[in-house]
């Protein structure tokens, strides 16, 4: 299956994936009218340390521990990839404390949110891949 890999090497740490991520999952079709005047909330966040800029999103693991503990079952697997049903999420952030690799955050409404690898939009390509201006994230099978 494909994944989200970031090569830490070329990563410029501008963030632009992080704006590209929230773009992808505004539900709008210009990026201008889904983020001007707002606080984005990416499904990608870029962190920084000791001069080492890296992108940090959901592995879409093979045996993931998130979808063990949550306990409404709003995580789920589907051809390989970790997805949420907001609907069902309760909000007791389980997920998020059992991440090893803090790829689950608080969402806008309440509900976790996470990497779902565009899967749920039109874009095809995660569009932090197509945004990255220095090809350090790739999607790929490894």
């Amino acid at each position: 299956m494909k994944r989200v890999y970031v090569n830490e090497k070329w990563c410029l740490g501008c963030h632009l994936c992080e704006y590209y991520c929230a773009f992808a999952n505004s539900g709008r079709s210009s990026m201008v009218k889904a983020l001007k005047n707002r606080r984005i909330a990416p499904r990608i966040q870029i962190e920084e340390r000791n001069n080492i800029s890296f992108a940090v999103s959901c592995r879409h693991c093979t045996d993931p521990i998130c979808v063990k503990s949550c306990i409404s079952g709003a995580l789920s697997i589907a051809d390989g990839a970790v997805f949420i049903d907001s609907e069902k999420c309760v909000g007791c952030y389980t997920c998020i404390l059992t991440c090893p690799y803090g790829a689950l955050t608080h969402g806008e409404q309440g509900a976790v949110q996470k990497c779902e690898l565009c899967r749920t939009n039109e874009f095809g390509v995660p569009l932090c891949v197509q945004g990255c201006p220095n090809q350090a994230i790739v999607y790929e099978e490894r």
